[in-house]
């Protein structure tokens, strides 16, 4: 049997992805799984030890493109993502089960989806219907992703997050600190009811715990981590990672601390209690189904604006709630 799994959007939504590419496995242990990722994702599935093969979509190659050099020799495709990229390569293997989903309100892509697939699963997910009712319960994106992966017909489901640290990776990040707070300064933490000295601050308080803080960065936050370095407000600012890496200096720390992004699910592969701050629009529902699966965790909003007090009531929030982690 062949398999062919296509994931082509965030690293983070890939890594929640991980425990349904481990059910796919569990079901068919024969099968030959390969999954399809963009130039973006595909380290986090380089060393996954259920697939068989990775492929990159190159760029500027339209997925039905790529996904067309499957057709004949795929029994199974599946859209891990609900995007349009996702759909048009599953459709385009022509494999007689494709299976995929979207979300309960996009009335136009519940529509057009039977044109790609044959099998479509719909997730409770939707930001308007969260806002009006805050009791309205979205399910974690791994729990969606496993009832997709069992409309494709899995009989057998996994639900650990797959990061395979090793120890190459372990060695390269030996003279970062151990066994205190890892702070993930991305982008998110400078705008939108955050700020970069507020930011800095909430660094300065979080190193006043008594553990070692270590701050870790992307190329998207590359300026204010400079800042970060010069105001000395942790012991080690660290960026220039590899995927693999920045998973090691997470499972070596004792706490995560991070706003809504893919180190929110990096902490979690690597079983870290978590603070995540997320947006504060729609809140409720990506606290429900992208807060930290299975370990630890404290899940704040930010405020709406960026005033003294709302700021200084944010930095409280995160120390308290890091505190009552650690």
């Amino acid at each position: 049997m062949k398999i062919v799994l296509s994931r082509l959007d965030r690293i983070g939504d890939l890594i929640l992805s991980t425990p349904a590419i481990a059910s796919v496995r569990a079901s068919w242990p024969e099968a030959h799984i390969t999954i399809v990722c963009s130039a973006h994702n595909a380290a986090v599935v380089e060393r996954n030890p259920d697939v068989d093969a990775l492929r990159i979509l190159p760029r500027g190659t339209s997925p039905a493109a790529f996904g067309r050099s499957f057709r004949g020799a795929c029994d199974l495709a599946i859209a891990l993502a609900p995007c349009a990229p996702d759909f048009a390569l599953v459709r385009a293997t022509g494999a007689p089960v494709r299976a995929g989903y979207t979300y309960v309100r996009r009335y136009l892509a519940r529509m057009t989806a039977r044109f790609y697939l044959n099998r479509v699963g719909v997730s409770e997910a939707d930001p308007e219907l969260c806002e009006r009712d805050a009791s309205h319960h979205v399910r974690h994106e791994v729990d969606q992703l496993l009832s997709l992966v069992e409309l494709a017909g899995a009989t057998e489901l996994r639900r650990d997050l797959v990061v395979p640290v090793g120890d190459g990776e372990r060695a390269a990040v030996a003279h970062v600190p151990g066994g205190g707070i890892a702070f993930h300064l991305g982008e998110r933490w400078l705008r939108d009811g955050s700020t970069l000295a507020a930011t800095l601050e909430t660094i300065a308080a979080l190193r006043r715990l008594g553990f070692p803080l270590v701050v870790t960065y992307g190329e998207d936050a590359a300026a204010a981590a400079e800042e970060a370095r010069a105001a000395g407000c942790a012991d080690l600012v660290i960026g220039n990672l590899s995927f693999l890496e920045w998973a090691a200096v997470f499972e070596k720390s004792r706490l995560v601390v991070t706003v809504d992004t893919g180190a929110t699910h990096v902490a979690s592969a690597t079983r870290r209690p978590t603070v995540v701050l997320f947006e504060h629009r729609f809140f409720h529902l990506n606290s429900q189904e992208w807060a930290p699966y299975r370990v630890p965790s404290v899940c704040l909003r930010k405020p709406e604006g960026t005033s003294p007090n709302e700021l200084a009531a944010l930095r409280e929030s995160v120390v308290a709630a890091a505190a009552s982690l650690l």
